[in-house]
């Protein structure tokens, strides 16, 4: 099954594409000229509304993990725990949306009272928001719904996942890496999982001159959900504090 805004597809009525991959597909008809006009606009309004949507959130915290992880697996019951810590110490929780530790964060967020965000994709084989999500946006395209996560989380929290999930963590810590956003928290949950890939790093990638020190530095690793939630806490956003001290 696919949905499209108020659009139910199943079948054989379900497009075999998606709208980013016919977005950036090299081998299309010069048609292009005349189509992608319109998919600018089309990328315009989901900007529009995502930032309608969520401009009056308050402070959050994004939460990203795998779509894979069952209710039973111990990752679940982790994100669980850390949406519902984040909503008790007054953040609104966004993930991606779907199943899996998605789903235990905006579970947790709805047992600790809080608001319980997520941010769906168009993919083949989408299955629409999770029954926890609060406030849902569903994006066709991967790069708008990229900039909501950023935009409006004051630090993100990363359960074991995949691809999807590393794409999310590399591209936080890189924007961050270049300062083309301020610089904020990111905090691997799982130390058995996150272990390998941060001793790579500093053995490989840091021992290379690739990256610097600081750069992994600024990756907090732990297996308690309260830590993460304190590291997320104990940044002070340099703008606001500025803000904040400035006379009246």
């Amino acid at each position: 099954m696919r949905r499209s805004g108020p659009i139910v597809m199943r079948r054989g009525k379900v497009p075999r594409t998606t709208t980013d991959q016919r977005l950036l597909d090299r081998r299309q008809r010069t048609d292009w000229l005349h189509d992608d006009p319109w998919r600018v606009m089309r990328i315009q309004a989901e900007f529009v509304e995502g930032f309608g949507a969520l401009a009056e959130l308050g402070p959050a915290v994004s939460v990203f993990g795998t779509a894979r992880a069952r209710a039973t697996d111990p990752a679940y019951s982790m994100g669980v725990e850390v949406g519902q810590r984040l909503a008790e110490a007054g953040y609104a929780v966004i993930t991606g949306g779907g199943p899996g530790t998605m789903e235990a964060a905006n579970k947790g967020a709805f047992l600790g009272g809080g608001t319980s965000v997520g941010l769906g994709i168009e993919l083949p084989f989408e299955t629409g928001l999770n029954d926890y999500v609060d406030l849902g946006v569903n994006f066709r395209y991967f790069f708008a719904r990229k900039t909501m996560f950023l935009k409006y989380s004051h630090g993100f929290i990363v359960l074991p996942g995949g691809f999807g999930t590393l794409d999310e963590l590399f591209e936080a810590v890189t924007l961050a890496q270049t300062q083309k956003v301020t610089q904020f928290p990111v905090v691997l949950m799982g130390t058995s999982y996150w272990k390998g890939l941060l001793d790579w790093l500093r053995s490989s990638v840091l021992e290379h001159g690739m990256i610097g020190a600081d750069d992994i530095d600024r990756l907090v690793l732990t297996d308690d959900a309260e830590e993460a939630v304190e590291a997320i806490g104990a940044y002070e956003d340099p703008i606001e504090s500025s803000e904040a001290e400035r006379p009246e």
